[in-house]
């Protein structure tokens, strides 16, 4: 379904008194990404006996009876939002609070339990776990990142040099050709963040990359968030650090609990998140 189908109504339908955020939307206003009643639940199985055993573990499976040592675990509570192209998004919010979930859900990772999300375009999740292959050399992993993401391999070779440079992975030394085993997490991340920062994404979802390298790369990797917001791209920043959020985004959702507390321009939402925090 279209997005253009359901602008109209769900500009502030956030629950538990979010507000919508819609005042700092760009001219003129294009949905990339619509959230309504959004609900996501994890079912969770298994007991205590045989804990931590692959073979318990799938006789528990085969074995179990329909609700029967099921537990649900409800990250996501009836969340309603619009995103901008053209709008960098900060998501806060304490540890569990749904904030991964959500990403994950708006990039078709996760089925919903109730409401929907619709999206134009094709949402890219980046977060620090993002799946690479550790026996391969990171030259390899940049090959085959691009690929991945949909460039040919004109597209790969022509930004290879400029991904190796942004990433700051030689600077110490050749350790592109090295295997990423052999890397830190930080370099790992930030060749992940390298490599996803080089295509233009119709919705670029990053779940805490910029925590992980040092402050020169997490500049650069700010001024490239800009860049993608001016390519007409959205953009999704999770992060526990609220100063990459104020230096990068312009709007916030503040999640507590799977729900969406307040949805409005960044130094509002922060300052009272802030307070929040405090107690």
């Amino acid at each position: 379904m279209a997005v253009a189908e359901h602008t109209e109504q769900s500009g502030a339908s956030a629950e538990s008194g979010a507000r919508a955020g819609t005042a700092q939307a760009p001219a003129p206003w294009i949905p990339t990404v619509i959230a309504e009643d959004l609900h996501i639940v994890y079912r969770v199985y298994g007991g205590a006996k045989g804990r931590g055993s692959a073979t318990a573990a799938l006789n528990r499976i085969i074995r179990r009876k329909p609700g029967g040592g099921m537990r649900e675990v409800h990250a996501v509570r009836g969340v309603s939002f619009t995103a901008y192209r053209g709008q960098a998004i900060g998501l806060i919010g304490s540890n569990g609070s749904g904030k991964s979930t959500l990403l994950k859900a708006v990039a078709g990772l996760l089925p919903a339990e109730r409401g929907r999300v619709y999206t134009d375009g094709q949402p890219s999740l980046l977060g620090v776990n993002a799946a690479m292959m550790n026996d391969l050399t990171g030259e390899r992993n940049v090959i085959l990142g691009g690929l991945a993401m949909g460039m040919s391999r004109e597209e790969v070779a022509r930004r290879y040099q400029d991904i190796v440079d942004f990433s700051g992975i030689n600077e110490k030394g050749d350790f592109i050709t090295l295997p990423m085993r052999t890397y830190s997490s930080g370099m790992a991340a930030r060749l992940r963040f390298s490599i996803a920062a080089a295509k233009n994404h119709d919705v670029l979802m990053i779940d805490e990359a910029l925590a992980t390298g040092d402050k020169r790369f997490q500049k650069r990797s700010e001024a490239r968030i800009r860049e993608l917001r001016k390519e007409a791209g959205t953009v999704f920043l999770v992060s526990h650090n609220n100063k990459s959020i104020r230096d990068t985004c312009e709007r916030v959702l503040w999640l507590e609990k799977g729900q969406l507390l307040l949805d409005g321009p960044t130094d509002e939402v922060l300052k009272e998140y802030e307070k929040f925090t405090s107690k």
